[in-house]
Parts: structure tokens; sequence; C-alpha cells
């Protein structure tokens, strides 16, 4: 039986509710295009890290951001590949949506994606954030 007090996991705290762990959680908005600087890049190295801590994470694509998940990217030989490390992510667990009204208004739909990337709505977005944890914009 857990303790019903916090736990600590590398300088983390994990809450208790009876006798489940409820994982820290981090959803992750981002709305800059995927390669015209390297904010798009440092977050998602940011959720590569956080999957290390058991960190629950979710990533929200706005704007230009939409476009980090498009199939077929294909940046010079030595840059990173912000859609397979999209990916990639989606394949350990991290739930990635696109907004909608973004998505739509750049000419993509959810066929031009990445395998794990999933068109969804701001609402997706609101529920995220109003089931807690923290919540960083890039």
């Amino acid at each position: 039986m857990l303790d019903k007090g916090a736990l600590f996991h590398n300088d983390m705290t994990i809450k208790t509710k009876g006798d489940s762990l409820i994982m820290n959680t981090v959803t992750i908005v981002l709305q800059d295009a995927p390669y015209g600087n390297e904010k798009v890049w440092n977050a998602l190295r940011l959720t590569q890290a956080l999957l290390t801590t058991e960190t629950k994470v979710r990533i929200f694509l706005y704007a230009d951001s939409v476009t980090a998940a498009k199939k077929g990217q294909n940046p010079p030989k030595g840059f990173y590949n912000i859609g397979e490390m999209l990916k990639e992510l989606a394949g350990r667990g991290v739930e990635v949506r696109s907004c909608l009204t973004c998505t739509s208004a750049r000419g993509l739909v959810q066929d031009d994606f990445v395998e794990g990337v999933v068109v969804g709505k701001t609402l997706d977005l609101a529920r995220w954030v109003a089931e807690g944890g923290q919540v960083m914009t890039f």
C-alpha cells in the first residue's frame, strides 16, 4: 500500500491518490514553424528528457507549428527531422494534437501528418489544461 502523502523521485513530487500514483503531467504548446528557429526542436528534446522522468507529456500544435507534423520532411543531412521526432515521441505514448483551424488554414489534412499525430481542436487543449499539471508554451 502506498503512503497517502507525496512521494519523491529524482527531485520531482509524484502525487498519490489513494493507492495509485498520479503521474506528473506536462502539456507543451508549440506555435512556431519547425525550422525557423530552435523552439520546436528544444521543446521536443525537453519532451524526450521528461519521458525519462516518468512524466506524462502532451503536445498541442498551434499556428505554423502544425507543419512540424507533416510527413516527408527532408532536412539537410546532419540536421534534425522534426516530423520523425514527433512520430517517435507519439510512439512512446506522447499525445500529439494539431489545431484543426490552423491545420486547415495551411491546406493540411490528417493524412498529411506523421503517424501518431491527430488533428484536434482547441477544446482538446482546454481539457488538458483543466485536468491540471504544468503547461509550457514554446
